[in-house]
């Protein structure tokens, strides 16, 4: 099979989390769908149930992927939002009884306590409180009965903004089950404000939670995806369980629990193969991190990490960078990486993703996000 189909990182791409081509159908997707055919001729005479999946724990270990929604069916916002026909493809995918969505404490406290977790565990989050996700995906998720957790920034909600949601709404989420959590008080980086404003920001927002809501998130998202070490530690000293950003990747127990990755789906990648792809994503658990900081100083950033024991044939390991494709690797030692970039990196965000070949088609996935300073 052709490396253009093979792996599910295009080459040469402006974003490094591509899918594969449309014409690529996953194997497992091509039987669903003539299985799908048959099943509908024969329910037309018999009633059939489906048996919900078997609570199998997953071979490679707990790990658990998380997706990151914004706004649904805002065609003037693509960036952000995903087409309803697309959320809904993703829907399907999620309840055809391969996987297992649970809500996302459920999870880190698995992750945080040695609990074994099930294979294809997965988790779904939205961000912002917006109006769309309201009227749009809630009844959806609802009507699908699919866990979710809902990040919340304060003060659109406090202005009373026509494209959020009300605290009345929120709280009618989080009657019904949906973990709350914060976004900080706005959506914009939280890198343009000192450690001060921060603070002070970030106590403000908590206590908007405590007097709408009667308690305080355990779990936060960084807006934007955006953090610097400084920012995560600020996070962890307000007293916050877990982060998360917007790189790609899968979590596990040796994750950082203040970095957390998830797989963003807006309407240009929110396609049903990129979504199964990442659905089925696994874990490359990597050690040693450098540069440690998100935020760099020397660009193009010196990247390496030194990947767990067991985790395949490291050989096989591919890294891609935003806007210049495969980058060449360098093993300084057997287990030791270190990632060639090859140019700078504009200013503002951007990525890396490495990625890893495993068992039945599946791939080891570890995203890496930078912000690059003006």
């Amino acid at each position: 099979m052709a490396e253009t189909v093979a792996h599910p990182l295009r080459l040469g791409e402006g974003r490094p989390d591509q899918p594969f081509p449309q014409a690529a159908m996953p194997f497992r997707r091509a039987v669903r769908v003539l299985a799908a055919a048959a099943l509908s001729v024969w329910t037309a005479f018999v009633p059939v149930s489906r048996p919900a999946a078997a609570e199998s724990v997953s071979p490679q270990g707990s790990s658990a992927v998380v997706f990151a929604y914004d706004r649904f069916g805002e065609d003037q916002n693509p960036s952000i939002s995903i087409r309803i026909d697309q959320f809904e493809a993703h829907l399907d995918e999620l309840t055809d009884g391969d996987y297992h969505v649970l809500p996302l404490p459920k999870i880190l406290d698995a992750l945080r306590n040695g609990k074994p977790l099930p294979d294809r565990t997965v988790a779904i989050t939205i961000d912002e409180a917006s109006r769309s996700a309201f009227t749009e995906a809630w009844p959806r998720l609802k009507a699908a009965g699919l866990p979710f957790t809902l990040f919340v920034a304060t003060d659109a909600v406090d202005r009373g903004s026509p494209s959020h949601m009300s605290w009345t709404e929120i709280r009618q989420l989080a009657a019904a089950g949906v973990t709350i959590g914060a976004l900080g008080t706005s959506t914009q980086s939280m890198l343009a404000r000192s450690p001060d404003q921060l603070a002070a920001d970030l106590r403000r927002m908590s206590d908007r939670f405590q007097t709408e809501l009667g308690k305080r998130p355990a779990v936060f998202a960084y807006p934007q995806g955006e953090y610097s070490l400084a920012v995560r530690q600020l996070v962890v000293d307000q007293g916050f369980a877990a982060a998360f950003g917007q790189q790609s990747g899968v979590l596990h127990p040796q994750a950082d629990p203040w970095s957390l990755p998830r797989f963003v789906m807006n309407e240009t990648y929110g396609s049903a193969d990129r979504f199964e792809l990442a659905a089925n994503a696994l874990p490359l658990p990597v050690s040693d991190l450098t540069p440690d900081d998100p935020l760099v100083t020397v660009n193009p950033p010196p990247l390496g990490f030194t990947i767990a024991d067991g985790v395949g044939d490291s050989s096989k390991l591919a890294c891609f960078a935003a806007g210049q494709g495969r980058t060449a690797l360098e093993r300084i030692a057997e287990d030791r990486v270190e990632v060639r970039i090859k140019d700078p990196f504009p200013p503002g965000r951007a990525r890396v993703n490495c990625t890893l070949p495993a068992a039945d088609g599946r791939w080891r996935w570890l995203g890496v996000q930078f912000l690059i300073p003006e």
